[in-house]
Order: C-alpha cells, then structure tokens, then sequence
C-alpha cells in the first residue's frame, strides 16, 4: 500500500468541501431548500438564521453553483428571487442524507428520529450504503485502501 502521507493534501476534496459546506447555517439552508422551501423568508422561517447569515449563505450557495435565483413577482409587490437547488446542489443529497442518519443514530432523543425520509413509490425508509464499484457492500473504514488518485501531489520530501 503506498504511504499516502507522501502526498500532499493541499488539493484535499474534503477540505474544499468543507470550504463550501463547513458551516451550520449553510447545512440548514440546503435542508429547507430540499424540503422545497424556495423563499427567502420561508428559509428565515425554516432555519432562524438570522437576516444578515442567512442573506450572506444564500448569496454564497449561489456563487458557488449549488443554488441558483430565479425572480418572481407576486400580485402588487416587487421582483424577488426564488432559489432552486442546481445540479451540483442536487449532487449533495446524499451527505445531508448520511448527516441526517448519523445524528439520528447518536443524537436524536430517546423517542427517536424527528424526521424520516420515504421512498415516494413505495414508502420505504431510505437508507445509504456504501458500495464498491464491484457492488460489495463496504461495512466502515477498515475495509477500505486509500490509494493516490489522478490528482495527487507527491510532497517535496518524497
């Protein structure tokens, strides 16, 4: 197995990840915005953020590609935006997902989990699971190799 700590990890796709996503208000927004909230005051209502975070938040998920403005304009008011999920937000069902299992299965009260997500066919719990592209189910992180993909940076102390 290669010693990955021979790589530099300045390009890290968790790290810039984490650079997005890293921060409560932003998970909050993306839950509401996939539960359908589209409006701004609907995300005030859903997360609490505040005026200014959630404003902040809204314009960074759109800058980043993972939300996009559409305008709407109600009967006798001003234009406003509506924001929609775009495919690379879409694309981040899955973490929300898996945050969403974790806390329930190591925070969630001694009733249970708050929410549970259905399949809409046939309205079975969704689950994940982590599948090797062979479709062997991987059970945690010791049946995994980490190995250098194309874009590894071989450290200079190599």
């Amino acid at each position: 197995m290669p010693d990955m700590r021979r790589y530099r990890v300045d390009n890290c796709s968790i790290e810039r990840t984490l650079a997005v996503l890293g921060e409560k208000w932003t998970f909050l927004v993306l839950r509401e915005a996939f539960n359908g909230v589209r409006r701004f005051a609907d995300f005030q209502a859903g997360t609490g953020a505040p005026r200014q975070v959630l404003s902040a938040r809204l314009a960074r998920l759109v800058a980043e590609g993972l939300l996009r403005k559409e305008p709407y304009q109600e009967p006798g008011q001003r234009q406003r935006d509506e924001y929609r999920l775009t495919q690379k937000g879409l694309d981040l069902y899955p973490i929300l997902i898996s945050l969403m299992h974790w806390g329930d299965r190591h925070l969630a009260d001694q009733d249970g989990a708050p929410m549970i997500v259905t399949h809409r066919d046939c309205g079975a719990p969704v689950r994940l699971h982590l599948r090797c592209a062979e479709g062997h189910e991987v059970a945690g992180p010791r049946e995994v190799t980490p190995r250098p993909g194309p874009g590894a940076r071989w450290s200079a102390s190599a």
